[in-house]
């Protein structure tokens, strides 16, 4: 890991400096493919797919480098699950064998995904705190463990998918503020926006006949 980390060096120049933070060239085009990721996933649109399979590698190393190794390692399992999510987007069925489609998620479904992220949380936590030198295994763990239902919720095309989001952006948004990783901080800040955005859009989407 350490010699890809020195091979891709010249990536993690100063770009610019926000807020008296460097923000490197790696985290800038991150960024702009993550946006551009949303913003296709709000239109239920399948090329958003490949999009977070590059942002999502791309983020992997900017994590890591910064010691934010429960972030990093989801950002490999995001790679991963796109590709199963964007396979669901183009070929996908419901239960009932129709054409996947935006709806919203069972009551039964959604106390399996808080019961789910209730397990996961301390368990990834636990796991940061013993073995890596992760400075915050239990502020990173919450979103790492929450993205984790997120992720299966869009690609499942579940509404709530956008609330899952919500949250974990809102946590997101303090810790890379702690890590002075700020245009990280305002990308996750622009998330918060874009998942009440995507939430509504998806409503209306959900009623159509």
């Amino acid at each position: 890991m350490e010699a890809l980390l020195q091979l891709l060096r010249p990536l993690f120049a100063p770009a610019f400096t926000l807020w008296g933070s460097p923000a490197s060239w790696l985290e800038l085009i991150a960024l702009v493919l993550s946006l551009a990721m949303v913003a296709l996933n709000m239109r239920v649109n399948p090329l958003g797919w490949p999009l977070a399979i590059v942002s999502s590698l791309l983020y992997f190393l900017v994590f890591w480098d910064s010691r934010l190794y429960g972030e990093a390692s989801l950002q490999i399992f995001f790679a991963i699950v796109a590709l199963w999510g964007w396979w669901q987007w183009l070929r996908g069925t419901m239960d009932g064998g129709g054409r996947l489609r935006v709806r919203s998620l069972p009551r039964h479904a959604a106390f399996a995904c808080l019961a789910a992220l209730a397990l996961a949380w301390p368990a990834l936590a636990l796991f940061l705190r013993h073995y890596t030198d992760s400075d915050v295994p239990w502020f990173d763990a919450f979103p790492t463990a929450g993205s984790l239902v997120g992720q299966w919720l869009l690609g499942r095309k579940y509404i709530e998918n956008w609330l899952a989001w919500l949250g974990v952006n809102l946590v997101s948004v303090g810790l890379f503020a702690f890590k002075g990783l700020w245009l990280t901080v305002l990308l996750y800040a622009l998330f918060v926006l874009l998942s009440v955005i995507g939430w509504r859009a998806w409503r209306r989407l959900a009623v159509q006949p």
